[in-house]
Parts: C-alpha cells; sequence; structure tokens
C-alpha cells in the first residue's frame, strides 16, 4: 500500500481524475491533485483535505513544482496530445514514474515513438494507455497469449451497455479525428494503414450471457497501439458493439451518471480478446462496471507495482509488456471478473 506516499494527479479535477485520487487515498497514498484550473483544484483539493498544486503544460517549472517530492505522477488530463509530452518531460527532469489513462492512438503512438530510447537509457518508467482501453485489452491479449511467442492476429471486442462519454473524451475524440483528417487507422500486415472505407459491420459472438452481437470492425481503440509494441503479432483488431458506438457518435447522448455512491454509472462492459495461431485459439474475457470507473483500480494497481519493483522492463512500455497479465488482472478483483482459457 501506499504509506502515505505523494503521487502527483495532472487533471485530478476530471471525471476520471476524481476515480484515480478517490483510488489512490484508498491504498493508503496521498494525491497530489494538479492541473492548470484553479478553482477546480481547489474545490477539489478542499473536499479531501488535500495539496493542490496549480500547473499548466505551457509552464515547465509550474510542472516541475507539481511533481515535486512525488514518487509518480498519473496524467489524467486530455487531450493527451497537448498534455503527454510536457507531462513526460517533467517527470523525467525530477526522476519518478509516468503513467498515463489515454486513449487517444496519435498520442500513444507519439509516446512510444518520442520516448523510447530516452526513458530507457534513463532507466526511467513509462506506461502509456494504462486504461481501460489500451491497458486492458493488452493485459487480456497478453493473457490469453499464454506460453506463445508469436501469434498470427489478436481481436479485442468490447461489449458496453451504453457509452455515454464525458466531455474528455468528447474533446479527445475531437483532436484526434482533427489529426487523422479524413482516414481511419487499422493494424495490418504488422504495419499502420490509413483507410478512407467505412469500417466493416459484423456479428461477434461474446461469451455467455450476452452472446452474438453486432459489432463495429476495425473500431481501432489504444489497445492496437499497445500490443503490437511488445507481442509478435501482425493482425490486431478491435471491435466495439454498435448501440455504444451510436452512443458516443451521437452529439446529444449525456454524461455518465452517478448510481451508486462510488459515483459510478449503471453502465456494463464485457471485454474478450481472442488470440489466433497456425489454427489454434486462445481467449481472456473481462467484465465490470464503468469502463471510467474501473480506470482508476487498473492505473493504480500499475503504479503499486511499479513502485515496489514487479515490474518486467523499463522505458516506454504496454501494460502486458511490464506486468505479470494473469496476476495483474486477478488482483483486480472485485474491481473485474476474469477468465481465461490460454
Amino acid at each position: 500500500m501506499g504509506s502515505g506516499q505523494l503521487v502527483a494527479v495532472f487533471g485530478a479535477y476530471g471525471h476520471t481524475g476524481r476515480f484515480v485520487v478517490a483510488e489512490l487515498a484508498a491504498r493508503g497514498f496521498v494525491p497530489v491533485p494538479s492541473g492548470r484550473n484553479a478553482q477546480a483544484l481547489e474545490e477539489l483539493a478542499g473536499e479531501r483535505g488535500l495539496e493542490a498544486r496549480i500547473a499548466s503544460v505551457a509552464d515547465p517549472a509550474s510542472l516541475d513544482r507539481a511533481l515535486a517530492q512525488t514518487v509518480a505522477v498519473i496524467n489524467c488530463a486530455g487531450p493527451f496530445a497537448s498534455t503527454t509530452g510536457p507531462v513526460i518531460e517533467a517527470a523525467l527532469r525530477v526522476g519518478i514514474p509516468y503513467l498515463d489513462v489515454a486513449a487517444e492512438l496519435e498520442a500513444n503512438l507519439d509516446t512510444f515513438a518520442h520516448y523510447r530510447e530516452r526513458a530507457r537509457d534513463a532507466g526511467a518508467v513509462i506506461v502509456p494507455a494504462m486504461a481501460f482501453f489500451g491497458g486492458l485489452g493488452d493485459l487480456l491479449a497478453t493473457a490469453a497469449m499464454g506460453d506463445w511467442t508469436e501469434a498470427d492476429e489478436a481481436h479485442i471486442a468490447y461489449a458496453l451497455s451504453s457509452w455515454h462519454p464525458t466531455a474528455g473524451t468528447r474533446l479527445s475524440g475531437a483532436v484526434s479525428r482533427e489529426r487523422r483528417g479524413d482516414h481511419r487507422l487499422r493494424y495490418s500486415g504488422g504495419q499502420w494503414e490509413r483507410r478512407t472505407d467505412q469500417a466493416p459491420t459484423l456479428e461477434w459472438s461474446f461469451p455467455d450471457p450476452i452472446g452474438p452481437r453486432e459489432v463495429i470492425g476495425e473500431f481501432t481503440m489504444a489497445d492496437v497501439v499497445t500490443v503490437p509494441q511488445h507481442l509478435s503479432i501482425p493482425e490486431v483488431t478491435t471491435y466495439m458493439t454498435t448501440e455504444a458506438v451510436r452512443d458516443i457518435a451521437a452529439p446529444h447522448t449525456p454524461a455518465p451518471t452517478a448510481t451508486d455512491e462510488s459515483g459510478r454509472s449503471d453502465q456494463t462492459f464485457l471485454v474478450d480478446a481472442v488470440v489466433r495461431s497456425s489454427g489454434a485459439e486462445r481467449r481472456a474475457t473481462a467484465g465490470g462496471q464503468d469502463i471510467y470507473a474501473v480506470t482508476a483500480p487498473l492505473v493504480v494497481e500499475a503504479l503499486e507495482r511499479v513502485l515496489s519493483g514487479r515490474t518486467k522492463a523499463t522505458g516506454v512500455a504496454s501494460a502486458g509488456e511490464i506486468f505479470d497479465a494473469p496476476d495483474f488482472l486477478r488482483a483486480l478483483a472485485p474491481h473485474i471478473t476474469f477468465d481465461a482459457n490460454a
């Protein structure tokens, strides 16, 4: 447990950031809320009796002050295209681990491309996309692989009962679309493709009790960035149930509404990861409630393992690369259910 260690949370007053602050406190850490919105920071700090540290990505000195005497930083502030670089640079200057919950493909690709060598040479730890999208799917695909050293293809399918996006999700999505233009991204043949055709609609057979559902194929999420970084799989595809896609595409879908004392919504999810090699198939699945809320135990469990040395890599690393995937997923009970037949 945290034993009173200070952990900076950049963007702590956002929807996901608040869950992360609560999870850190529950595990014995002392969250240090940080960000540029002074009023929101002070309100959050006042609610929890914490020290707020105002900082902006445009002011490196303010970031250094925000991270002073902390043991790590968790970046929850989107759009991550704007925040990852400056916060990673500050973490490297201060000499602490960096984790984020970015779901933006381009931001995650930038992190691996720009910091892999620097972080490795410095012996630093940078874990991007340590969230529902990116981290969880990567852990599941890694667990499904088991003792395989390579596979022909990996498929990660998401069944969401609904998808009420936060303001941060909408903003990050807009930034990603602006960077991509009229293209969508697909990972095939071991490389990225920019496509202009429409993503296919097909049926995915989820485990019971969900069963067959209509999904959007090639609905490319952060897992498609993280998985190929460490697993030898030339074809990586993610899928999303069509109802969830309609929710997030609709401009007037409301933000999540809390339905329990922890602030979780009533949204449920099932993530189904399948890897195939030479005709053989292996599967790992996870289910739970509220994709935003479950990000908090994901990233804080990762933080605990980094700080306690329960890691397998340094530098910029995906979740499944740096952690023991099955052990990590089992440790998330009761936040998720986990099953693997690898």
